[in-house]
Protein backbone atom coordinates (compact mmCIF):
# COMPACT_ATOMS: atom_id res chain seq x y z
CA UNK A 1 0.00 0.00 0.00
CA UNK A 2 0.90 3.26 -0.76
CA UNK A 3 1.39 5.59 2.59
CA UNK A 4 0.18 8.93 1.78
CA UNK A 5 1.87 10.86 4.90
CA UNK A 6 -1.84 12.10 5.56
CA UNK A 7 -2.65 12.02 9.14
CA UNK A 8 -5.95 9.84 9.54
CA UNK A 9 -5.85 10.36 13.26
CA UNK A 10 -4.94 13.26 14.88
CA UNK A 11 -5.43 13.36 19.17
CA UNK A 12 -5.05 16.87 20.65
CA UNK A 13 -4.57 17.58 24.57
CA UNK A 14 -6.54 14.94 25.49
CA UNK A 15 -8.21 14.76 29.13
CA UNK A 16 -10.04 12.18 30.77
CA UNK A 17 -10.51 12.54 34.69
CA UNK A 18 -12.66 9.88 36.97
CA UNK A 19 -13.78 11.89 40.36
CA UNK A 20 -10.15 13.14 41.51
CA UNK A 21 -8.47 10.78 39.07
CA UNK A 22 -6.42 12.18 36.50
CA UNK A 23 -6.65 9.27 33.54
CA UNK A 24 -5.46 10.58 30.43
CA UNK A 25 -3.30 14.07 30.86
CA UNK A 26 -2.72 16.01 27.83
CA UNK A 27 -2.35 12.96 25.80
CA UNK A 28 -1.82 14.29 21.99
CA UNK A 29 -0.54 11.84 19.16
CA UNK A 30 -1.08 11.30 14.90
CA UNK A 31 -1.79 8.35 12.93
CA UNK A 32 -1.01 8.13 9.66
CA UNK A 33 -2.82 6.54 6.69
CA UNK A 34 -0.91 3.47 5.61
CA UNK A 35 0.26 2.93 8.88
CA UNK A 36 0.42 0.18 12.05
CA UNK A 37 1.29 2.57 14.93
CA UNK A 38 1.84 0.87 18.22
CA UNK A 39 0.27 2.01 22.06
CA UNK A 40 2.12 0.75 24.90
CA UNK A 41 2.61 0.95 28.58
CA UNK A 42 2.29 -0.46 31.56
CA UNK A 43 -0.49 -1.76 33.01
CA UNK A 44 -3.44 1.28 34.05
CA UNK A 45 -1.33 3.49 31.99
CA UNK A 46 -4.67 5.25 30.17
CA UNK A 47 -4.20 2.73 26.99
CA UNK A 48 -8.18 1.37 27.02
CA UNK A 49 -8.99 4.66 28.25
CA UNK A 50 -7.66 5.92 25.57
CA UNK A 51 -9.46 3.98 22.78
CA UNK A 52 -12.66 4.71 24.66
CA UNK A 53 -12.32 8.46 23.77
CA UNK A 54 -11.31 7.87 20.50
CA UNK A 55 -14.27 5.56 19.58
CA UNK A 56 -16.92 7.92 21.63
CA UNK A 57 -17.26 4.96 24.23
CA UNK A 58 -15.92 8.11 27.03
CA UNK A 59 -16.33 11.61 26.41
CA UNK A 60 -13.39 13.44 27.45
CA UNK A 61 -13.00 16.53 29.65
CA UNK A 62 -10.42 18.41 27.34
CA UNK A 63 -9.20 18.06 23.97
CA UNK A 64 -9.81 17.37 20.28
CA UNK A 65 -10.23 14.12 18.34
CA UNK A 66 -10.00 14.51 14.09
CA UNK A 67 -10.76 11.46 12.06
CA UNK A 68 -10.02 11.59 8.33
CA UNK A 69 -9.92 15.35 8.10
CA UNK A 70 -12.84 16.36 10.28
CA UNK A 71 -13.52 17.07 13.94
CA UNK A 72 -15.15 13.99 15.87
CA UNK A 73 -14.99 14.65 18.98
CA UNK A 74 -18.68 15.13 20.11
CA UNK A 75 -19.62 12.24 17.96
CA UNK A 76 -21.25 9.34 19.20
CA UNK A 77 -20.01 6.40 18.86
CA UNK A 78 -22.02 4.54 15.64
CA UNK A 79 -21.33 7.74 14.12
CA UNK A 80 -17.31 7.10 14.18
CA UNK A 81 -18.08 3.86 13.43
CA UNK A 82 -19.84 4.93 10.26
CA UNK A 83 -16.74 7.19 9.25
CA UNK A 84 -14.70 4.42 9.14
CA UNK A 85 -13.10 3.70 12.91
CA UNK A 86 -13.82 -0.28 14.17
CA UNK A 87 -12.64 -1.89 16.87
CA UNK A 88 -11.41 -4.30 18.95
CA UNK A 89 -11.92 -5.30 22.64
CA UNK A 90 -9.56 -6.25 25.68
CA UNK A 91 -12.69 -8.46 27.13
CA UNK A 92 -14.06 -9.39 23.59
CA UNK A 93 -17.27 -7.72 21.98
CA UNK A 94 -18.67 -11.07 20.84
CA UNK A 95 -22.03 -12.11 20.95
CA UNK A 96 -21.60 -15.63 22.52
CA UNK A 97 -25.13 -16.59 22.20
CA UNK A 98 -24.90 -16.04 18.37
CA UNK A 99 -22.70 -18.73 15.67
CA UNK A 100 -19.62 -16.94 13.94
CA UNK A 101 -21.34 -16.12 11.16
CA UNK A 102 -24.14 -14.58 12.53
CA UNK A 103 -21.56 -12.35 15.05
CA UNK A 104 -20.14 -11.30 11.82
CA UNK A 105 -22.86 -10.14 9.83
CA UNK A 106 -24.52 -8.77 12.73
CA UNK A 107 -21.05 -6.19 12.57
CA UNK A 108 -22.39 -5.34 9.22
CA UNK A 109 -25.20 -2.91 9.98
CA UNK A 110 -23.96 0.13 9.36
CA UNK A 111 -23.68 -1.36 5.77
CA UNK A 112 -26.78 -2.71 5.19
CA UNK A 113 -27.98 0.10 3.14
CA UNK A 114 -32.07 -0.37 4.62
CA UNK A 115 -34.15 0.41 7.59
CA UNK A 116 -34.24 -2.47 10.45
CA UNK A 117 -38.11 -2.26 9.97
CA UNK A 118 -37.33 -2.59 5.97
CA UNK A 119 -35.11 -5.47 6.70
CA UNK A 120 -37.87 -7.07 9.26
CA UNK A 121 -40.56 -6.66 6.57
CA UNK A 122 -38.32 -8.06 3.41
CA UNK A 123 -39.21 -4.96 1.02
CA UNK A 124 -37.86 -5.10 -2.46
CA UNK A 125 -33.98 -4.64 -2.50
CA UNK A 126 -33.40 -5.98 1.12
CA UNK A 127 -33.04 -9.88 0.04
CA UNK A 128 -30.15 -8.90 -2.46
CA UNK A 129 -28.27 -6.71 -0.04
CA UNK A 130 -28.78 -9.84 2.77
CA UNK A 131 -26.74 -11.59 0.28
CA UNK A 132 -24.25 -9.78 -0.70
CA UNK A 133 -23.36 -9.16 3.03
CA UNK A 134 -23.55 -13.12 3.42
CA UNK A 135 -21.17 -13.38 0.49
CA UNK A 136 -18.81 -10.88 2.32
CA UNK A 137 -19.25 -12.43 5.94
CA UNK A 138 -18.56 -15.81 4.56
CA UNK A 139 -15.32 -13.83 2.64
CA UNK A 140 -14.28 -12.82 5.71
CA UNK A 141 -14.47 -15.91 8.17
CA UNK A 142 -12.32 -17.59 5.43
CA UNK A 143 -10.06 -15.11 5.72
CA UNK A 144 -9.34 -15.71 8.99
CA UNK A 145 -9.59 -19.36 9.24
CA UNK A 146 -13.45 -19.35 10.62
CA UNK A 147 -14.89 -21.42 7.97
CA UNK A 148 -14.65 -24.67 10.24
CA UNK A 149 -16.57 -23.23 13.17
CA UNK A 150 -18.81 -20.76 11.09
CA UNK A 151 -21.70 -22.08 12.55
CA UNK A 152 -21.10 -23.30 15.87
CA UNK A 153 -21.46 -20.65 18.84
CA UNK A 154 -19.08 -18.46 19.66
CA UNK A 155 -19.66 -18.60 23.64
CA UNK A 156 -18.84 -22.63 22.86
CA UNK A 157 -15.44 -21.99 21.16
CA UNK A 158 -11.40 -21.70 22.72
CA UNK A 159 -10.36 -17.67 23.58
CA UNK A 160 -7.93 -18.01 20.94
CA UNK A 161 -11.09 -18.46 18.33
CA UNK A 162 -13.14 -15.88 20.02
CA UNK A 163 -10.71 -13.28 19.60
CA UNK A 164 -10.12 -14.11 16.18
CA UNK A 165 -14.11 -13.44 15.65
CA UNK A 166 -13.58 -10.66 17.02
CA UNK A 167 -10.98 -9.42 14.84
CA UNK A 168 -13.29 -10.41 12.08
CA UNK A 169 -16.22 -8.63 12.89
CA UNK A 170 -14.44 -5.57 13.14
CA UNK A 171 -13.38 -5.93 9.67
CA UNK A 172 -16.67 -6.35 8.38
CA UNK A 173 -17.35 -3.27 9.23
CA UNK A 174 -15.61 -1.51 6.65
CA UNK A 175 -12.88 0.57 8.67
CA UNK A 176 -10.33 3.20 7.61
CA UNK A 177 -9.12 2.69 10.71
CA UNK A 178 -8.90 -0.65 13.29
CA UNK A 179 -7.95 0.29 16.59
CA UNK A 180 -6.85 -3.29 18.25
CA UNK A 181 -7.08 -3.77 21.57
CA UNK A 182 -4.79 -6.51 22.62
CA UNK A 183 -4.81 -8.38 19.48
CA UNK A 184 -1.82 -11.17 20.51
CA UNK A 185 -3.59 -11.81 24.19
CA UNK A 186 -4.45 -15.44 24.99
CA UNK A 187 -1.77 -16.07 21.71
CA UNK A 188 1.06 -18.68 22.34
CA UNK A 189 4.53 -16.92 21.58
CA UNK A 190 4.14 -18.30 17.98
CA UNK A 191 0.92 -17.59 17.18
CA UNK A 192 1.57 -13.90 18.42
CA UNK A 193 4.23 -13.38 16.04
CA UNK A 194 2.12 -15.59 13.12
CA UNK A 195 -0.54 -12.55 13.75
CA UNK A 196 2.13 -9.76 12.21
CA UNK A 197 1.94 -10.81 9.08
CA UNK A 198 -1.96 -10.66 9.30
CA UNK A 199 -1.36 -7.55 10.56
CA UNK A 200 0.65 -6.31 7.79
CA UNK A 201 -1.76 -8.22 5.28
CA UNK A 202 -4.31 -5.97 6.46
CA UNK A 203 -2.88 -3.18 5.98
CA UNK A 204 -1.25 -3.82 2.48
CA UNK A 205 -3.86 -5.53 0.78
CA UNK A 206 -7.18 -3.62 2.77
CA UNK A 207 -5.60 -0.03 2.73
CA UNK A 208 -6.41 -0.59 6.44
CA UNK A 209 -4.65 2.12 9.17
CA UNK A 210 -3.83 0.30 12.34
CA UNK A 211 -3.63 1.66 16.03
CA UNK A 212 -2.82 -1.42 18.78
CA UNK A 213 -2.57 -1.59 21.79
CA UNK A 214 -0.01 -4.94 22.81
CA UNK A 215 1.97 -5.65 25.57
CA UNK A 216 3.74 -8.60 23.49
CA UNK A 217 6.60 -6.42 22.97
CA UNK A 218 8.15 -8.92 20.25
CA UNK A 219 5.10 -8.34 17.98
CA UNK A 220 5.42 -4.57 18.21
CA UNK A 221 9.20 -4.76 17.79
CA UNK A 222 7.85 -6.83 14.39
CA UNK A 223 4.89 -4.99 12.90
CA UNK A 224 4.28 -1.00 13.97
CA UNK A 225 6.42 1.58 12.04
CA UNK A 226 6.10 3.82 15.58
CA UNK A 227 5.20 3.66 18.82
CA UNK A 228 3.47 5.74 21.43
CA UNK A 229 4.04 5.08 25.08
CA UNK A 230 1.65 6.11 27.94
CA UNK A 231 2.69 5.96 31.84
CA UNK A 232 0.60 7.12 34.47
CA UNK A 233 -2.48 8.51 31.46
CA UNK A 234 0.67 10.73 30.45
CA UNK A 235 2.78 10.40 26.90
CA UNK A 236 6.24 9.16 28.08
CA UNK A 237 8.18 8.95 25.18
CA UNK A 238 7.21 7.95 21.17
CA UNK A 239 9.57 6.70 18.19
CA UNK A 240 10.36 3.73 16.09
CA UNK A 241 10.39 0.39 17.77
CA UNK A 242 14.02 -0.02 18.30
CA UNK A 243 13.87 3.12 19.42
CA UNK A 244 11.57 2.35 22.22
CA UNK A 245 12.89 -0.25 23.82
CA UNK A 246 16.05 1.05 24.25
CA UNK A 247 14.76 3.74 26.34
CA UNK A 248 15.53 4.00 29.43
CA UNK A 249 12.02 6.05 31.13
CA UNK A 250 10.21 3.00 28.78
CA UNK A 251 12.81 0.29 30.45
CA UNK A 252 12.10 1.90 33.99
CA UNK A 253 8.13 1.87 33.35
CA UNK A 254 7.65 -1.93 32.42
CA UNK A 255 10.03 -2.65 35.19
CA UNK A 256 10.16 -0.83 37.93
CA UNK A 257 6.02 -1.55 38.77
CA UNK A 258 4.36 1.47 37.64
CA UNK A 259 1.04 1.09 38.58
CA UNK A 260 -2.56 3.69 37.35
CA UNK A 261 -5.73 3.63 35.94
CA UNK A 262 -6.75 1.38 32.90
Amino acid sequence: MKRTGRQLLKVEGLGLRFGGLQVLDDLSLTVGEGRIVGLIGPNGAGKTSCFNCLTGVYRPQQGRVFFDGREVSRLPTHRRARLGMARTWQNLGVIESLTVTENVMLAQHQRTGYSALAGLLGLAGTWGRERELRRDADEIIDYFGLADVADERVGELPYGVRKTCDMAMALASDPKLLLLDEPASGLSPEEALGLADTLRELRDRLRLTILMIEHHVPLVAEVCDHVYVLDFGRLLTEGGPEEIQRHPEVITAYLGGSHGTA
